[in-house]
């Protein structure tokens, strides 16, 4: 665990995932261990997992973001754009292995029908498309519900997409290993909550959306302008519609900074100045490979700067 983690949670008592047990949700929650020593409640959906954020049911909501595949899980963006006011405090990253899961004693062969959470389903389209070409590709609220159905044989002659967990917790065997389209899949996590913001770590991202007063020429030209003009760099830009009308889009940003960094706030308040709103989801530790080096070595650097500071500051002279 990165020991900065630590430090930027909130006190909760309890924890909302994306459940049921079996799910990378849970996997990906299980690797915090500051998050996972806390109770773990499971909710069947991403939506009751925020609601219950927002009410304060849990301190701390997880739920999945975006994919390296298939991009943002649009229910867990849009209920954070347009639905609830909660700060993302971290994101974490991990790698995705998807696997097809049956009944004992089933051969590919048997399957007519494939259960899964829809995103998980979609990484996985050229495998379906190869060796079952007449299943029926259902709709689960997870991939493990859709294990858990499986196994229950709720649907005959059916498999699951899902984690290789889930064929233990739901009495069913691996009929084919890794079948995501992609060896690189990995899937964004993010942990949220109503309370304050993380402090900066030096390695750090922010994510706002962008509301224009307007559709007109050149607005998105300036909104990446503030951006470019005080060097900083952009991570990600989606554009989402906004719900009120065909043709009229919002814009979500990740950014590398924090809103204490002078340039970050000082580039957020013109946009604010601009856009008829920017609403702000949060700044928190970046997740990546080399993250917690990154964090060690900002730390050290501030500390030796405040030391510099302190010592020409020590030099100036009193007036008498």
């Amino acid at each position: 665990m990165d020991p900065h983690s630590a430090r930027t949670m909130p006190p909760v008592e309890a924890v909302g995932y994306f459940g049921p047990p079996g799910t990378f949700t849970e996997e990906a929650l299980l690797s915090q261990a500051d998050l996972a020593e806390h109770r773990l409640v499971p909710y069947p959906t991403v939506t009751e997992v925020l609601a219950a954020a927002q009410s304060g049911e849990v301190g701390v909501g997880f739920v999945p973001l975006e994919n390296s595949i298939e991009g943002s899980v649009t229910v867990t963006l849009d209920h954070l754009v347009f639905d609830h006011d909660l700060f993302i405090q971290r994101e974490v990253v991990m790698g995705v292995h998807l696997h097809l899961l049956a009944p004992s004693g089933s051969r590919i062969s048997d399957i007519r029908t494939v259960m899964s959470f829809p995103v998980a389903s979609a990484q996985c389209r050229r495998y379906l498309a190869r060796n079952l070409p007449g299943a029926e590709v259902l709709a689960a609220n997870s991939t493990a519900e859709a294990a858990r159905l499986v196994g229950e044989g709720a649907v005959q002659s059916a498999a699951a997409i899902a984690p290789a967990l889930c064929a233990k917790l739901y009495g069913l065997e691996v009929v084919a290993s890794d079948i995501e389209d992609h060896d690189s899949n990995e899937t964004r996590f993010v942990a949220v909550a109503r309370s304050s913001v993380p402090p900066p770590t030096g390695h750090d991202k922010t994510s706002i959306v962008c509301f224009q007063d307007a559709d007109r020429p050149g607005n998105l030209h300036m909104i990446l302008g503030q951006f470019a003009a005080r060097g900083i760099n952009l991570t990600k830009l989606e554009s989402r519609p906004t719900k009120k009308g065909l043709g009229e889009y919002c814009f979500v940003i990740d950014l590398e900074g924090h809103i204490s960094d002078e340039l970050v706030a000082d580039c957020l308040k013109e946009l604010h100045a601009e856009l008829r709103d920017v609403k702000f989801l949060g700044s928190y530790p970046a997740a990546g490979e080399h993250g917690l080096a990154i964090r060690e070595a900002a730390g050290a650097a501030w500390a030796s700067a405040e030391s510099w500071v302190s010592s020409l500051r020590s030099r100036v002279r009193q007036v008498p």
